[in-house]
């Protein structure tokens, strides 16, 4: 077949290339984003924010200490229904929610609220990251994963010649590839973490 004949299969692998990249766009920030957040977990909570305030609402009086906690909660304006009022002592009482708890001493009004936030979009991001919906979220994730490789097979072949899979491109390729295999081996992997010996196949 002639030269110019031939099939152009270059221009069809940079416009497929192309789609996907501007498709994956979104997807790929939310698990850039978790990615980077989770893998720091042990440094901070990636899902929630701590938060600790104070309330001095003088001295609170009521028959028990249910009506002392409706009290606290009306003059703190919280609409929200506590799970929970038991006293933690003869001078603390606590009335706790999901993601707050209201430590109030009766005798000074004194209300010290500790609790969680949710972190902006973070914690939205933590969780399709980790597929915790399951469901649909599943199979979108995989259609992602699928197009994330497309978009390195196809990338292998956009550029023809030397700067290319033939040049210098497999040679960033082959580094890669070494950059896992090397800290598997370095560190390793899955057994140095858990702390297991490493198994060795049978003859």
């Amino acid at each position: 077949m002639a030269e110019g004949k031939r099939w152009p299969v270059r221009p069809w692998v940079r416009a497929l290339h192309r789609d996907l990249g501007y498709l994956a766009v979104g997807l790929t920030l939310v698990y850039a984003l978790s990615g980077l957040a989770v893998n720091h977990i042990s440094d901070w909570d990636p899902n929630f924010r701590n938060h600790e305030a104070t309330h001095r609402l003088g001295p609170l009086a009521g028959e028990d200490d249910e009506a002392i906690a409706r009290q606290v909660l009306q003059r703190l304006a919280i609409q929200e229904k506590p799970t929970e009022v038991y006293r933690a002592s003869p001078e603390q009482l606590d009335v706790v929610f999901p993601r707050r708890t209201l430590h109030i001493n009766p005798a000074s009004g004194e209300v010290t609220e500790e609790g969680q936030q949710p972190r902006f979009l973070l914690r939205a991001a933590n969780w399709l990251h980790l597929n915790r919906g399951k469901k649909a979220w599943t199979y979108i994730a995989d259609a992602y994963a699928a197009g994330l490789l497309l978009l390195a097979l196809s990338g292998l072949f956009m550029i023809p010649g030397r700067k290319g899979l033939l040049g210098r491109g497999a040679v960033l390729v082959a580094v890669g590839v070494a950059i896992p295999v090397a800290y598997v081996q370095l560190s390793g992997g899955p057994d140095a973490a858990s702390g297991r010996p490493a198994t060795r196949p049978g003859p």
